[in-house]
């Protein structure tokens, strides 16, 4: 995984409640066992037609909206628990997911992918979403370090929580293998004091 510090970015706002994983990656899409072309699929049934071609008034295919940040309405990533969810959006690009609830199984799996979810208070994520769509170059910084996210318009900042083992793998850029790796020579030492 990649390092996290600091993002600052532009967003794209998907002011929709109730995502679930299967509207994020549909089921059609599960086949596969690696994270690869997942990006291509996000919200594939809102994206496109079905004959393939995207669909102009979804914010994906919009050229005004870009970023790694996704703004998402309450109560992201209920359903099923498919990881897949979290690669689609790591493959799309997105690095942070802002909402004012997310589901915790998928919450636990973006963190899992490198994937940020910073939960926000339902009143700030109006303003993000208010500032938006009056000006799309609206940017959101995010700070891990000192558990921070700030909009850069209104110079507004909110604190958000996170598991404090996740915070150290996202800052360090480890998964929960790399983690164990680093503690190697502890581990090392702790199993040869057992015999």
């Amino acid at each position: 995984m990649e390092k996290f510090g600091t993002l600052t970015s532009t967003v794209v706002p998907l002011p929709i409640e109730n995502v679930d994983t299967d509207q994020i990656i549909p089921a059609r899409f599960l086949k596969a066992t690696n994270k690869d072309g997942f990006g291509d699929n996000l919200f594939a049934d809102w994206r496109y037609n079905k004959d393939g071609s995207p669909k102009a008034d979804f914010i994906l295919n919009n050229p005004v909206f870009g970023g790694s940040i996704l703004v998402a309405g309450k109560n992201f990533g209920s359903g099923s628990s498919r990881e897949h969810a979290a690669w689609a959006i790591d493959g799309y690009g997105f690095k942070v997911v802002v909402s004012s609830f997310f589901a915790d199984i998928f919450k636990n799996n973006a963190l899992n992918n490198g994937v940020l979810p910073v939960v926000v208070s339902a009143e700030f994520l109006a303003e993000i979403f208010d500032g938006a769509n009056k000006d799309p170059k609206l940017t959101l910084t995010v700070d891990l370090e000192n558990q921070t996210i700030s909009n850069n318009a209104n110079g507004k900042s909110e604190s958000f929580e996170i598991n404090a083992y996740k915070k150290e793998c996202l800052l360090k850029g480890l998964d929960d293998i790399d983690y164990l790796l680093s503690k190697r020579e502890l581990i090392e030492a702790y199993e040869a004091s057992r015999k």
